[in-house]
């Protein structure tokens, strides 16, 4: 994390009158254990430079934030990962892939909530186990070459795995969230925020103006310790459009407004689009359609759309968490888009990005 921190003395810990507590290791502790070698961590570094420049507009290549809604089984994950590394070589001159290497779920009400809290999928909520292994699968990600991406939903667990990191999502709940906004104020990295519920951008605005400004704030240090934390701002974010409670709002409308309230707000037009939630009616595989509409008013000239965003898997669909056997490569979150289609699709994306020329006067952005 982009920040410093202060550590208070404690005075000695009293006993929980009402709930009983497991420590875990510290993000410090964990990271020693779990090392990023000094290539990878250059790697992870150049990869953020490449998403960098994508939202600065000195690359021209669409961002693509493409895998599973959330990782249940690291064979399948990785066996997904591989696939993609062989798609990223051949689409690489038009697409910068970045796969989605998502361990919390954020629940409405109850859940399953990522492998970072249950990677047992049997409801003992072993977290200790869980941030081991989600750092390992995401290691294992990056050793197969690939940027990775997740979504921050609980910023203790940040600190875990902040560093492996090429982009990050803040969802729709926590956008407004000030604890998530001096967060991302403190992060290294490109940060996308996500519209509201309601499916207006006016919070994620002021999210992104937010997180730009240095902050003070309650958290913890990297020992595992309560910490004034101090950060430098992150002026690396941009907004995610993903629909709301009244439709979706990839449409060309829609996204015109949505670049006229970031310029209103003073605040560069970068926009990614998500495929799934609302803007595809929660059919996974309605995303293409959303996908090859989005990447028509890219060709048509409008650059404030820098990428997409696409929930992927091994095959089709989502199955029931406790309905054993579970099928393999299914997803047991939202419903996702198998590997044919998302193959096809950003293969024939890359395709007519090449199509294109290199230089057009009429550029929106």
């Amino acid at each position: 994390m982009q920040s410093s921190s202060l550590a208070l003395p404690l005075t000695q810990p009293q006993a929980a009158n009402s709930a009983v507590s497991q420590r875990l290791p510290s993000p410090h502790l964990l990271k020693q254990q779990m090392p990023l070698t000094t290539a990878l961590a250059h790697q992870v570094e150049n990869h953020r430079q490449a998403v960098r420049a994508i939202l600065e507009g000195r690359d021209s290549r669409l961002l693509v934030i493409v895998g599973p809604c959330s990782i249940h089984d690291p064979r399948s994950a990785l066996e997904y990962a591989d696939r993609l590394k062989a798609l990223n070589e051949e689409v690489n001159d038009q697409l910068l892939l970045v796969m989605r290497a998502y361990v919390e779920k954020p629940r409405t009400t109850v859940g399953w909530k990522g492998l970072a809290y249950d990677p047992h999928l049997d409801g003992s909520d072993d977290m200790h186990a869980g941030i081991a292994l989600s750092r390992g699968l995401m290691l294992g990600m990056l050793e197969r070459g690939l940027p990775i991406a997740t979504e921050l939903l609980q910023p203790m667990a940040a600190g875990y795995f902040d560093d492996l990191l090429s982009w990050a999502a803040i969802g729709a709940r926590t956008t407004e969230s000030q604890i998530h906004r001096e967060m991302v104020s403190g992060l290294e990295l490109p940060v996308g925020f996500k519209n509201g519920t309601d499916g207006g951008v006016a919070i994620a605005c002021d999210a992104m103006r937010s997180a730009a400004h240095p902050h003070r704030h309650f958290g913890m240090d990297t020992q595992g310790f309560p910490a004034i934390i101090e950060t430098l701002g992150n002026p690396d974010t941009h907004l995610v459009l993903r629909g709301g409670h009244q439709g979706p709002n990839y449409d060309q409308a829609s996204i015109a407004q949505a670049r006229q309230g970031l310029l209103k707000a003073g605040l560069a037009p970068r926009i990614m689009v998500d495929c799934s939630h609302a803007n595809s009616g929660k059919d996974p595989l309605r995303q293409p359609a959303v996908f090859e509409d989005v990447l028509r008013q890219r060709l048509q000239g409008d650059r404030s759309i820098v990428g997409m965003m696409l929930e992927g898997h091994l095959f089709d669909g989502c199955q029931t968490l406790g309905k054993a056997p579970l099928k393999y490569g299914v997803s047991i979150t939202d419903g996702c888009l198998g590997w044919s289609a998302t193959e096809m699709l950003l293969s024939r994306a890359a395709a007519a990005l090449r199509d294109i020329p290199q230089e057009n006067p009429a550029l929106i952005g």
